[in-house]
């Protein structure tokens, strides 16, 4: 993810998941707890690439217009908007 023309003045917001399991189905060969992004397009766990938001709301709004496909991509784990400096910065 290219964060170079985000704005730091703003807080951005992005899907991110939290691997449920050790071997994740979603992410095979991840420990439990390994923290991952939601890619936009392909709806998979990834380290690299996802949409940032402008608000939570926003980034609601997006969990929640995929939420059957991200149950199908993500089995087992909850998706949740969060702040992605904190995320960034392990803190989230």
């Amino acid at each position: 993810m290219n964060t170079d023309g985000l704005d730091p003045r703003r807080t951005w917001w992005v899907p991110a998941v939290t691997a449920p399991t050790r071997n994740w189905e979603g992410a095979p060969g991840c420990r439990r707890g390994a923290r991952f992004l939601v890619d936009d397009q392909t709806l998979r766990p990834t380290r690299d690439h996802a949409v940032p938001f402008g608000t939570r709301s926003e980034c609601l709004q997006w969990i929640m217009a995929h939420r059957l496909e991200l149950t199908r991509a993500l089995p087992g784990a909850q998706v949740r908007p969060v702040e992605l400096a904190r995320w960034m910065l392990g803190l989230d």
